[in-house]
């Protein structure tokens, strides 16, 4: 079984041969990185590893047990007990419930050292493989429609306090 892990330093090359392999299939379901985030993707996680560091997000990468990384689970934006949840799986993880099993995993982490009570998340109108990771794990629908990459979408809340059926 993958095992979810805290964003490290070396993480960096199992990530970007990640990002480099899913380009595609993640640019068919949410905005893409651009060429950027590839030309400079060391300072990028650089930059992403210093706000881990200062408490402003919280980065995690599920691995397999040689090494490859499989997904990413961010809370980013943390402040006042809330945090935004962003997660992509590889194309050829998909399908096994991998992304909500991790999802829920992560709640764990969220009210344990995290102390977060309350996660935020969107999605794509088109993206129904998130949407439903999503709604399986006790999200619900806001009655936003936050715009993303250009394309509309749904926003949702997850209470991490009392949770879908008063627990996480």
């Amino acid at each position: 079984m993958p095992e979810l892990q805290r964003l490290r330093p070396e993480h960096a090359p199992a990530l970007l041969t990640f990002e480099r392999e899913n380009r595609a299939f993640f640019a068919a379901s949410v905005p893409d990185r651009g060429d950027d985030y590839f030309t400079h993707f060391a300072a990028q996680l650089a930059e992403r590893l210093a706000e881990q560091a200062a408490g402003a997000c919280h980065f995690h990468v599920l691995v397999t047990q040689g090494g490859e990384v499989l997904g990413r689970f961010n809370l980013v934006d943390v402040a006042d007990g809330e945090a935004e949840l962003g997660f992509r799986l590889a194309e050829n993880a998909t399908g096994r419930g991998l992304a909500t099993a991790t999802v829920r995993q992560l709640f764990t982490l969220c009210t344990t050292p995290y102390a977060l009570t309350r996660l935020r998340a969107a999605a794509t109108v088109t993206n129904t493989a998130s949407r439903s990771v999503l709604t399986r794990t006790g999200f619900v629908p806001t009655g936003e429609e936050p715009v993303l990459g250009g394309e509309r979408g749904v926003g949702y809340v997850r209470d991490l306090a009392t949770g879908p059926s008063g627990g996480v």
